[in-house]
């Protein structure tokens, strides 16, 4: 199977999709610049519509400024103190309606939802020489994107504007925000109709209907604890969670990378693991349209052309001591000490030796070292994955597990222990809701998953969820900190600023001002959206 034609793409995308400028508080496509009578003829156009909202523009702004920061930053994986104030509040619980990075994901999910709503639209209005099939094909990747966007828009704010409609949404721009279980509905309803429309197997990059049942699992196992409190969670959602993990795991042919670090390099794109991953081509179309994780890299020596590594957030030590000695394969493609040693980091010139605590994954070194010399910092190729098949592993396990507080069931152990054993970790005899939350930490560590896993742990036990950020806090390990070598002993720095006690209302992020004061119905109760 040959990737996607991204580059074909990427111009067609332009004209078809150009972006309005447009104040209002929810980003769409210009209404002014789409002719889908005249655009989708064929089933190959289809697939050049729905390719384009892979990556580029239309995940640029949540990619590039808030997956990481909500993900990780707000989890306490990752500590960015130079980053501006925007990102101390993100550490120290002092978010304000105006901070950046919650702007950023805010429009960037959206912009992501409006472009959804576009290409599904105009699809739908595509001629009838197109198939049934061919158009449902397409909608329903749209639909189990757009569900990825909600999903990470309802996790984060609980209650938001749904809508399908931009056509609408220009006549009437004013819309209250809806109640978070329909939000679930409206994401489960795409998840649905896209198992049932995706094919099994498409070419690479593309997601299918293991992709579909996949995310699936994961938004039952949300759903399971919504509403719900004292550390019970409902069991149908948990069933549902598990019959749908169970199904990609036997069934879709999907198999984990044998290297864990493999993971995180150009040559292993859209791997076997991967269901779902953002398409990222080189050069990108301007500033914030490419994949910028390299300009996190701490050094000019591994980044294109040895220039714009911005400098690297830090691992915190609490993100560090979570670590064992045996889980050194996971640590060293996660986050990087001062010796750790990298022969895939520039490599022409005998590979590159960290000098301080910095993140590791994502920075995949120079243009030579990927064979692509395109590439720039602004512009990495490296299709980071959103959904892969570990993660369905670990819902698996936690799905079985439910409402029990231990488990020793055979299957359970099986995907549970296969995760751990690609690590080089020992397997484990039993598990339990801690050990399964600090497995997904140690595996999605810097892949901006953390803060959502303890969002759905604070929706049916908000007083654990509570428990793990105020030891962080209390513990001083919320921080950074330095490492000596030659000693291999970590010393952990002062806060970068007063960090405020998690509460309930943690989990629930503040809506951007900006949004409130363009749309105050934002400020109104939620309202049903079915």
């Amino acid at each position: 199977m040959k990737n996607i034609n991204f580059k074909l793409i990427c111009v067609l995308f332009a004209v078809f999709f150009a972006v309005s400028c447009s104040k209002d508080f929810l980003e769409r496509p210009s209404l002014s610049e789409i002719s889908t009578e005249n655009f989708y003829q064929t089933k190959e156009e289809l697939r050049l519509a729905t390719a384009g909202l892979y990556a580029g523009k239309v995940w640029g702004e949540y990619h590039n400024r808030a997956i990481i920061a909500i993900g990780d930053v707000l989890g306490g994986n990752l500590v960015l103190p130079w980053g501006g104030q925007d990102l101390v509040e993100l550490n120290t619980f002092t978010l304000s309606g105006t901070n950046d990075r919650l702007v950023s994901c805010w429009k960037g999910l959206y912009f992501v939802v409006g472009h959804c709503n576009a290409t599904i639209n105009g699809i739908e209005n595509a001629p009838a020489t197109i198939a049934e099939a061919d158009k449902n094909a397409a909608i329903a990747e749209a639909r189990f994107i757009r569900a990825m966007a909600y999903y990470h828009l309802v996790m984060t704010w609980g209650e938001v504007p749904i809508y399908e409609d931009y056509a609408e949404l220009i006549s009437s721009p004013l819309v209250n925000k809806n109640i978070v279980a329909d939000g679930y509905r409206f994401i489960t309803e795409d998840l649905i109709f896209a198992a049932e429309n995706l094919p099994e197997t498409d070419e690479k990059g593309r997601v299918t209907s293991w992709s579909a049942k996949g995310l699936l699992s994961k938004v039952y196992l949300t759903m399971a604890g919504l509403g719900q409190s004292g550390g019970t969670r409902n069991q149908e959602y948990l069933d549902l969670a598990k019959n749908y993990a169970k199904d990609v795991i036997e069934n879709s042919g999907s198999v984990l990378l044998p290297s864990y670090k493999d993971l995180f390099k150009t040559q292993f794109n859209d791997n076997p693991e991967s269901l779902f991953a953002l398409q990222w081509t080189s050069p990108s179309g301007g500033w914030g349209e490419g994949n910028m994780n390299l300009t996190m890299s701490p050094s000019n020596d591994i980044v294109p052309q040895k220039e714009l590594a911005f400098g690297g957030p830090s691992p915190s030590y609490d993100l560090y001591l979570a670590y064992t000695e045996q889980d050194s394969i996971r640590r060293k493609a996660t986050i990087m000490l001062p010796g750790d040693y990298y022969e895939e980091l520039n490599a022409a010139e005998g590979g590159y030796t960290c000098t301080l605590p910095a993140m590791k994954k994502h920075i995949i070194g120079n243009e030579v070292d990927n064979n692509f010399p395109a590439m720039t910092t602004l512009s990495s190729i490296e299709h980071n994955s959103l959904l892969r098949l570990a993660d369905v592993y670990l819902i698996y396990a936690e799905a079985i597990l439910g409402n029990n507080a231990s488990t020793t069931n055979a299957e359970a152990l099986l995907y549970f222990n296969m995760v751990r054993e690609r690590a080089g970790v020992d397997p484990l005899t039993e598990l339990n809701t801690d050990i399964i939350l600090k497995e997904r930490r140690l595996e999605f560590a810097c892949e901006g998953q953390y803060w959502y896993d303890l969002v759905r742990l604070s929706y049916y036990n908000p007083v654990k969820a509570i428990e793990v950020l105020n030891t962080q806090i209390s513990n001083d390990i919320r921080v950074r900190f330095d490492y000596d070598e030659d000693t291999e002993i970590a010393t952990p720095n002062d806060p970068i600023g007063i960090i405020t006690p998690a509460s309930v209302g943690t989990f629930t992020l503040q809506l951007p001002s900006l949004e409130i004061i363009a749309n105050p119905k934002l400020n109104e109760p939620a309202v049903p959206y079915y």
